[in-house]
């Protein structure tokens, strides 16, 4: 996932360690985690009776923060959480070998009982082990796949093979798992994925990722393998009037004060993206000596233009002069009726084929995405104002 800082620093002071009030690039936990009572109580729930979870919304929604959030709320040992990022899997292989690790690491508490839960469902697998400074409490484990040895099916089936011998029930959760579909003969893969989990008994999954198009086409086409393989809800964002109280709440606790209407410019600049909306609330809030003004929003926003500018400009630098032209029109606000002539010559978007490329060009790029039926945006609200700010130059 692609992020543009990092999690702000910690102010520490003479009597320990404070906090910053704005947390962003990172999982958002504890105070600052915000809002989300009724999608966390869904979440919790599938979790505690063991149904899949299919979690979709665009980049920086806070989908990752609110699935960590749940499992810090699951308190009982009858259930073990195993977490995986798909993001670094470039292959079957490599995603085999991921989910072994994380299954086992998730079940086993101690050393002798990692070896043990090796020797007895992984006996053909090679662990491979790092120590850190503490032999006996300061150590990873990882396997290695061997696929002229081991099944992929042998390997999906573990987590439901502990979990029946141990007399618990495993929830699996799996970030950025799109990424299956790039590998190769992904179909394939995902047949066998699905084969196999859904006839787990003791086994839920929690799938989410961060490219909406790709995920919404794994489970809500009919043709794909994992069509209809849960409970499948989008993450919204969060109402405005809770982020301003957030907000605000979160100035007063360290001695600063910001207005409502200053608050809800942090929101509609942001289009209440949860990460950008923390991450322009600390810019704000870093600017501020006692009491926010005008001139200290819009000096934070210049800077979180400036601190994405990097990332905006790999993206679009390789853009062609055609789908430059469409982002234009996109940032203008047209989000229909891209083929009618006078839009056709005012972008200088070629013919209504050429249209029907971009479109899919872009969703591919996961620049652009469909906002409301057949209405189409831009996919990043702060890429929308960089766009418009830094390279067309205008207000």
């Amino acid at each position: 996932m692609y992020l543009c800082t990092h999690k702000p620093l910690t102010i520490a002071t003479m009597t320990g360690k404070i906090e910053a009030p704005f947390v962003f690039g990172v999982r958002v936990e504890g105070d600052t985690f915000t809002d989300r009572h009724e999608e966390t109580e869904r979440l919790k729930a599938n979790f505690t009776y063991g149904v899949n979870t299919i979690l979709i919304s665009p980049r920086r929604m806070g989908k990752t923060s609110l699935v960590e959030h749940v499992c810090s709320l699951i308190d009982t040992t009858d259930i073990r959480i195993a977490h995986i990022d798909a993001f670094g899997c470039r292959s079957e292989h490599d995603f085999v070998n991921a989910f072994a690790t994380a299954v086992v690491r998730a079940t086993s508490s101690k050393w002798e009982e990692w070896m043990e839960n090796t020797k007895t469902f992984l006996s053909r697998f090679v662990p491979k082990i790092s120590f850190g400074q503490d032999p006996l409490n300061d150590f990873s484990l990882s396997f290695e796949y061997n696929p002229a040895n081991n099944t992929t099916e042998e390997v999906l089936q573990l987590p439901e093979l502990i979990a029946r011998t141990k007399g618990y029930r495993i929830v699996v959760c799996i970030d950025e798992f799109q990424q299956i579909g790039e590998f190769a003969d992904s179909l394939t893969f995902q047949k066998k994925l699905r084969s196999v989990w859904q006839l787990q008994s003791n086994v839920s999954y929690c799938l989410y990722g961060s490219k909406k198009h790709m995920m919404e086409r794994m489970f809500q086409s009919r043709s794909y393998p994992f069509y209809r393989f849960g409970d499948l809800f989008y993450l919204g964002k969060i109402g405005e009037d809770d982020w301003v109280q957030y907000i605000q709440q979160r100035f007063r606790a360290t001695g600063k004060d910001i207005s409502v209407e200053l608050a809800q410019v942090i929101c509609r600049t942001t289009d209440r993206y949860s990460s950008y909306v923390q991450q322009l609330a600390w810019l704000v809030w870093l600017r501020t000596n006692q009491t926010t003004t005008g001139d200290d929003v819009q000096y934070a926003i210049d800077r979180l233009l400036d601190a994405c500018e990097p990332l905006f400009i790999q993206q679009t630098e390789d853009l062609s002069a055609y789908q430059l032209n469409f982002l234009h029109a996109l940032a203008n606000g047209i989000s229909t009726g891209f083929t009618q002539a006078a839009v056709l010559k005012e972008y200088r978007l070629g013919t209504a084929a050429n249209v029907t490329r971009l479109k899919k060009s872009l969703t591919e790029k996961d620049l652009i995405t469909t906002d409301a039926p057949r209405q189409l945006v831009i996919s990043d609200p702060i890429l929308k104002m960089w766009l418009k700010r830094r390279l067309w130059r205008e207000p």
